[in-house]
């Protein structure tokens, strides 16, 4: 079966395809069309938003993920707007803007969310889920990974996710676990489907 990721970054199609290894799927990256942006609500929206308009414009099957990191003192911020937070462009002012917000707080136990959507062209939809649980730090640690990965110690590690490697970080990251997910429910059979009006 042919997947079109919703993304034209060959390394995470390459993350993707590494992670599905096993299904026979071929993957190809995204190209020659725009993607919608994410003015969805949770995760789970803006994931299928992507997810649907790939699959309606190439007519295959398409994958699209959407993930953020919510803080348990900002009520679960940023959350969906973890990529654009505060307002700036850059990781490094992103990371600095939460540590802003943080400066007072006492609870700094945060989570990593990730979302994965199938779209088939028939309106068929299917959705998988990935947490890792952790804390924040009050400073950066590590050169490696991206995002709010200098920051974040997952529960049961003493390191930031920055200071693992790609293969550690990817055995137990959210997405890992998503498409984990998606994996165990195609190698047990077709996985429930639900229907949706793809317009």
């Amino acid at each position: 079966m042919t997947v079109v990721v919703a993304t034209s970054n060959a390394g995470k199609v390459r993350e993707i395809e590494e992670a599905l290894s096993g299904l026979g799927w071929q993957l190809e990256a995204l190209s020659g069309m725009t993607l919608p942006p994410e003015t969805g609500m949770t995760y789970e929206d803006n994931a299928a938003l992507k997810a649907c308009a790939v699959a309606l414009s190439t007519g295959k099957v398409a994958l699209a993920d959407d993930s953020g990191l919510e803080v348990e003192a900002l009520g679960g911020q940023p959350g969906v707007y973890s990529a654009r937070f505060g307002g700036v462009n850059s990781d490094t002012e992103r990371n600095v803007h939460l540590l802003n917000k943080l400066r007072t707080a006492t609870d700094r136990r945060a989570k990593f969310v990730s979302v994965v959507i199938v779209a088939y062209p028939d309106g068929h939809l299917e959705s998988y889920r990935g947490e890792l649980r952790g804390t924040l730090l009050e400073g950066p640690r590590g050169e490696n990974g991206f995002g709010y990965d200098p920051l974040f110690v997952p529960d049961g590690e003493t390191r930031t996710l920055a200071e693992m490697t790609v293969a550690e970080k990817r055995a137990i990251s959210h997405r890992g676990q998503a498409l984990g997910a998606l994996l165990e429910a195609h190698r047990s059979g077709l996985p429930e489907r639900q229907i949706i009006a793809i317009e």
